[in-house]
């Protein structure tokens, strides 16, 4: 269990979901039917999750206009999640109530997940999608052609803060500075009641030559030093809303993610 909890050390479900399997284990530990227990838990918390993406995302899709240009960092959809995906799922959602829109794609470095991973999704669900840089997303905000930003989250916090991909934070300042709303998509098992703010969130740090190399060639010189937390803070103040399986919640988060 230890093993699997390093993994990944900021998502909150994940460690939800093991809290439930060792309860199981303490249930059934002695006994000859404790695989069984397991799978059938796993399967719970696997139908859990599904139903609460595939209810988030039709909430969402309600913020999304006929005509909407959409951007997303990293991914956030059916492979990342079980089933219906959280901000690509209210994209797909969106799409499916009779909605014309489009997507931009932040490359999300270093391992590209929205290279790889998003634009083949949104390809396969028939949903037009432009590739852009990381660094690029300023220009199109500035050029008016982004109408809102919808990311998922690893973990959030009592007070609304969210941890997400590395560039989410960067994301988020400018959207705000260019008027343009900010949504976070996550099933309410990712709110961490007990994390006060953000800085009570732990972040993952990962090798530096996920950074210093691609595919295991070098794109820098020898001995460069390199930084990789895999995710960063997004403040509350630069968060619009929240959207849950339970509703979609705004400020102020200290009150409504507790009651929701």
């Amino acid at each position: 269990m230890k093993s699997i909890a390093g993994t990944r050390p900021t998502a909150v479900n994940l460690f939800r979901a093991i809290d439930r399997m060792k309860h199981v284990i303490s249930l059934y530990g002695d006994s000859p039917d404790l695989h069984d227990k397991l799978c059938q838990e796993a399967t719970i918390i696997h139908n859990e999750e599904r139903d609460a993406t595939e209810r988030l995302s039709s909430l969402g899709a309600s913020l999304i206009d006929d005509g909407f240009t959409i951007l997303t960092h990293c991914n956030a959809g059916p492979l990342a999640t079980t089933g219906y995906g959280t901000a690509l799922g209210i994209i797909i959602a969106a799409r499916d109530q009779g909605k014309t829109i489009k997507v931009i794609a932040t490359e999300t470095r270093p391992l590209l997940q929205g290279a790889r991973l998003t634009t083949w999704e949104m390809q396969r669900a028939g949903i037009p999608v432009v590739l852009i840089t990381d660094s690029m997303a300023g220009y199109f905000m500035y050029k008016r052609q982004i109408d809102c930003v919808i990311v998922g989250a690893d973990r959030i916090a009592l007070n609304g803060d969210v941890a997400n991909k590395i560039g989410t934070y960067t994301l988020a300042v400018l959207a705000k500075e260019n008027a343009i709303p900010f949504y976070i998509a996550a099933p309410y098992s990712t709110i961490d009641l007990a994390a006060s703010s953000g800085e009570k969130i732990p972040i993952e740090q990962r090798k530096p030559e996920e950074v210093t190399s691609f595919h295991k060639t070098m794109i820098t010189s020898y001995g460069v030093q390199a930084e990789n937390p895999a995710f960063d803070i997004t403040p509350h103040s630069y968060v619009t809303s929240i959207i849950t399986e339970r509703g979609i919640i705004t400020e102020p988060y200290c009150d409504n993610l507790m009651i929701s």
